[in-house]
């Protein structure tokens, strides 16, 4: 009897081994083309031509931005930033070229858009190098200017960020929306009106417009998704020639992407963005859980 009870219990151990061993199997198990490493260096080779032509093209876009005609800013902009108020100008801060970044943050936000603060994450790090290139580099917001600096501190951020909340440069510059113009439909925004051209977006701006659409972000700052949709991302530049400032350029939506440094890196990782809702969260609301947890399904 204890000789069966112990064969018994061996071949327990054994399938449950073998059980375990094959789960493990299935875990590691992948549907993506394997190949050898002769394999792998032609494709990448050509991989290789496709990212040199499109670096080449990257550089003549920016040729062409450069080329753009400059216009002359006559209205006057005020701001608050911690120093005090401020003109357009005085954001130069003795410096010929000026880049503004329009962060989502509203008068009724109880904290900045996620999304936004992804992509200021970075700004600690390179602001000082275009400060010593002849570069401003700030945000606005339309936020009062106490809670940027909640805000900021709360993130640990040291770049300049400034209220644009008693002019109207964000509504100047198509980053921020009334509650008539979200009423009639008539919302201009990266260059075309929103609503009027169903389909005409790509697929990437669909999916994208679904995950920040979605309410998760209006929640995140304390919104609902009407309040929250009244301010939009963008960047623009300014030239500051003979004390008259000029508006450069300027982009929204998805052209953002290339000043998203976690994007970019995520484009090169195995399985790119691989999005299928609002996955981040400000830098300071991250769990030791949720670091780790995979939001994808093998």
């Amino acid at each position: 009897m204890v000789v069966n009870d112990l064969v018994s219990r061996r071949f327990v151990v054994i399938a449950e081994r073998r059980a375990f061993s094959a789960a493990r199997r299935r875990e590691t198990m992948t549907d993506h083309k394997i190949g050898t490493r002769e394999e792998w260096l032609a494709a990448r080779l050509e991989l290789l031509k496709a990212e040199k032509a499109l670096t080449r093209r990257s550089d003549e876009l920016a040729q062409w931005r450069q080329r753009l005609p400059w216009v002359r800013i006559d209205r006057e902009y005020r701001f608050e930033t911690d120093e005090g108020k401020a003109s357009l100008a005085d954001l130069f801060r003795g410096r010929s070229q000026l880049l503004v970044y329009h962060f989502m943050f509203g008068p009724e936000y109880t904290g900045g858009c996620p999304a936004c603060s992804a992509i200021a994450d970075d700004f600690n790090g390179f602001a000082v190098h275009l400060e010593h290139h002849d570069v401003a580099m700030i945000a606005v917001s339309r936020a009062p200017i106490a809670a940027l600096q909640t805000y900021k501190r709360r993130m640990g951020w040291k770049f300049t960020w400034a209220s644009s909340l008693d002019s109207d440069f964000n509504y100047d510059f198509n980053a921020s929306f009334s509650e008539e113009q979200q009423r009639s439909g008539s919302i201009d925004y990266n260059y075309s009106t929103l609503g009027r051209a169903p389909g005409s977006e790509g697929r990437q701006d669909r999916h994208r417009a679904s995950l920040d659409f979605s309410g998760e972000f209006a929640a995140m700052t304390g919104t609902d998704i009407p309040t929250y949709t009244r301010e939009a991302p963008g960047m623009s530049a300014f030239a500051l020639s003979d004390d008259v400032v000029y508006h450069t350029y300027s982009a929204y939506a998805r052209g953002l992407d290339a000043l998203w440094g976690m994007y970019q890196w995520l484009d090169r990782a195995p399985k790119g963005r691989n999005e299928t809702g609002p996955w981040f969260r400000r830098h300071d609301e991250y769990t030791r859980d949720s670091q780790w947890r995979r939001p994808y399904k093998e």
